[in-house]
């Protein structure tokens, strides 16, 4: 005759599912802890930019006009250091302006608002461009090299400097912050690399709104605002 299982059998089996069960939930409790104690570092790491943001408040009344586009920073955010190449194809990354106001722009000869846009942003760079201010226009050709710089030299657009990203990493670094939605895209930054502000499109920088803002965001304590 069969032997019968015993009712202990069952109860056995399930000790191994409950082992399991106390080791996931340890696994996801320390995956847990170490996920928000990152958040948390990353939070502390961005208060280096509330000055950006409290800047960003007192620069939204000159937001307007030519610039009424621009969307001022209402929470603090650091910029990924951003990295490209000069025109010798000497690496650059953006923390390399650390201590100067900086406009970055995002351009490509394939994009029409962008080669529009470039005038602007050359007036712009000689009237404000020194040792506190540069517009820093990154090109993301991705095939001819040389296409961007014919460009430039055919427009006689000679003061902006040329830098370049022909992976066009730094659209997807800028994606990733929610800061590069299409093109041109242009984000001001402060002396720390944290945004001022953003724009998502052309703008015409040349204008006095423009140049009366930026002036305001380099010099922030004797602006008036």
């Amino acid at each position: 005759m069969q032997d019968m299982p015993t009712s202990r059998s069952a109860p056995m089996r399930r000790i191994p599912f409950a082992i399991g069960a106390v080791l996931i939930g340890a696994v996801i409790g320390y995956v847990g802890l170490h996920a928000i104690g990152g958040l948390r570092q990353h939070a502390a790491g961005d208060q280096a930019c509330d000055a950006a943001v409290a800047l960003a408040r007192k620069l939204a009344p000159l937001a307007h006009g030519e610039v009424a586009a621009l969307t001022m920073a209402e929470a603090p955010l650091r910029l990924p250091d951003l990295a490209f190449e000069d025109a010798d194809g000497k690496p650059k990354k953006l923390s390399d302006w650390r201590g100067r106001t900086v406009l970055v722009n995002l351009w490509a000869t394939w994009c029409v608002p962008c080669r529009r846009e470039m005038p602007a942003l050359e007036s712009l760079e000689t009237k404000l461009g020194g040792k506190d201010f540069e517009v820093v226009a990154i090109n993301i050709d991705t095939r001819d090299p040389d296409k961007p710089k014919n460009f430039l030299k055919e427009a006689n657009l000679t003061r902006l400097g040329f830098f370049s990203d022909q992976k066009a990493k730094v659209f997807q670094d800028l994606k990733s912050v929610g800061r590069a939605l299409g093109m041109p895209t242009s984000v001001l930054v402060d002396s720390q690399g944290c945004e001022i502000a953003t724009i998502a499109g052309p703008a015409e920088w040349a204008s006095d709104d423009a140049v009366k803002l930026i002036t305001a965001a380099m010099k922030p304590a004797t602006a008036g605002l």
